[in-house]
């Protein structure tokens, strides 16, 4: 099992960027893909973006694409997600999460969990 601890959220205006970071412990981290994902209030947890274990391939969501990007720092074992031009829509907890098997966007795909840090955008 792997766990995850994401930092760096915080309360920003819309147009600004901040820069989260998963850092990961315990079983070796080196073949496992991450991937990020946010819940906002009263809705269903969605994928944001995923990076594959390779660090080679990314996905994004489309409605962060070309704003946010997703990298790792494997000598780190850290996983960041730069955030940019922030809307009030992209406001919701995001959590960082590891999956073993079967690479996707999908959240029953991923297996360890963290306990996610809240990002708030105000317009």
């Amino acid at each position: 099992q792997v766990q995850l601890v994401e930092s760096g959220g915080g309360l920003v205006q819309a147009g600004d960027s901040l820069r989260l970071s998963c850092a990961a412990s315990g079983r070796p981290f080196n073949k496992n893909a991450v991937g990020w994902f946010r819940q906002a209030p009263g809705k269903e947890r969605d994928f944001v973006a995923t990076v594959s274990w390779s660090g080679d391939s990314t996905i994004y969501a489309d409605s962060v694409k070309g704003r946010f990007t997703i990298s790792w720092d494997i000598a780190k074992k850290t996983v960041h997600l730069q955030m940019n031009r922030l809307k009030p829509e992209d406001t919701a907890v995001y959590y960082c999460a590891a999956a073993y098997g079967r690479w996707s966007t999908n959240t029953n795909d991923y297996e360890d969990w963290g306990r996610g840090t809240q990002v708030t955008v105000s317009s």
